[in-house]
């Protein structure tokens, strides 16, 4: 009898362990009890491929992005989501209808390697949403209304173990005007903190990443012009890390490209506030220099995520400055950034770098600004020194 109680508890136990969210979900949580503006995508949805011919417009990937910050740490979970048309509109103007993208994501396709009944290599191919519903306009206008969805179970599934997860932000994903570079920004941003913060694939890889079309930019010249050129000038402005790339040849033909992403400085982490505040009129023009130099970004992410990770941020944001001396005592939120972001290193040891590249601006910084720009020059360090 006591034998059969400890089998069922076991079993108890395991049906538990297998309903319970991976660590993506838990960020999302945390991330969305917060608040701002930073949310978590799982790496198993910002990884996963179009089926070949099939990709999603610039909007349907917004609103993708926008449902997966909604239903927050909730996403793996077998219920309905619910979204306000007008926060799917805040932050950008356009004429497209929710209705055409709803409908877009309801018949694209994807793929995922998986196992067949018979324990053969299989290839899976699935919708990420399986039911909608959106409120028919009325007299408050077009905006008024709510949408409501619910994620397919092969969807769930995959978020629901995905373990690695991209901290996005909401203002920088409905800042960028190419599809191809708001693709590449959430796989940067998976990536980035990686040990190897790289992605690498023959051009067939590189086309089902972003969603490229096999029937366009079939010459690379055009491809790198009309795709990696223009993915790369909205990245560095709008995201927290800048990208670079490689192309390896077999004689003059490009088989393989090489990503790397890499953390910007302090200064740039700065110039990061100060953009995502700016309206995004003559943004372009910013990026292009036509009006004003400006070291761009759009996200300070990984600030919340630090604090998140460590579980502390005592402090209000308004009212952190860098202290003069130890930062293990006196800013115990700055300092769990630098334990989360700093590589190993000893943090006081970072704070005195830190000290020395800012000089006297250090004194002027405090708040949103602050935390950011530490947050980019722990990054930066890691990345110039390597590992301790």
């Amino acid at each position: 009898m006591e034998h059969a109680e400890n089998l069922s508890a076991d079993a108890a136990q395991e049906a538990q362990a297998d309903s319970a969210p991976g660590r993506a979900m838990r960020v999302a949580a945390a991330l969305q009890a917060k608040g701002g503006e930073e949310f978590a995508k799982p790496g198993s949805i910002v990884e996963i491929k179009f089926v070949k011919g099939q990709s999603l417009s610039l909007t349907a990937s917004r609103l993708l992005a926008l449902m997966i910050l909604t239903a927050g740490g909730d996403a793996w979970q077998d219920r309905p989501h619910r979204m306000r048309k007008a926060d799917i509109r805040r932050g950008h103007k356009g004429n497209e209808r929710i209705s055409d993208m709803l409908e877009e994501l309801h018949r694209t396709l994807f793929a995922i390697d998986d196992r067949s009944w018979r324990g053969k290599k299989a290839t899976l191919r699935f919708s990420l949403i399986s039911s909608s519903r959106e409120e028919a306009e009325d007299t408050d206008g077009a905006d008024a209304g709510w949408i409501e969805w619910e994620f397919t179970p092969d969807a769930r599934k995959l978020i629901q173990e995905s373990e690695s997860y991209a901290v996005l932000n909401r203002q920088a994903v409905l800042g960028f005007r190419s599809s191809y570079a708001l693709k590449l920004y959430e796989i940067g941003s998976l990536r980035l903190h990686r040990r190897q913060s790289t992605w690498k694939g023959d051009m067939a890889a590189l086309r089902a990443a972003l969603g490229i079309s096999p029937e366009v930019y079939k010459d690379f010249a055009q491809l790198r012009r009309k795709v990696l050129e223009k993915a790369k000038a909205e990245i560095d402005q709008l995201a927290h890390f800048r990208v670079e790339w490689k192309e390896i040849r077999q004689g003059r033909t490009v088989t393989e490209i090489e990503f790397r992403f890499e953390p910007k400085d302090a200064p740039a982490q700065i110039a990061t506030v100060d953009e995502i505040e700016r309206h995004s009129t003559g943004r372009k023009a910013r990026r292009e220099g036509a009006v004003e130099t400006v070291a761009d970004t759009v996200e300070v992410g990984s600030v919340v995520k630090a604090a998140i990770s460590a579980l502390i941020a005592p402090e209000k944001s308004s009212e952190i400055v860098f202290p003069q001396g130890t930062i293990r005592f006196n800013a115990e939120g700055l300092a769990a950034i630098a334990r989360s972001h700093g590589g190993g290193w000893d943090i006081d040891l970072i704070a005195d770098a830190y000290r020395q590249q800012m000089g006297d601006r250090l004194a002027k910084l405090k708040g949103a600004k602050l935390t950011s720009s530490w947050t980019g020059f722990c990054e930066s360090f890691v990345a110039r020194r390597g590992r301790p």
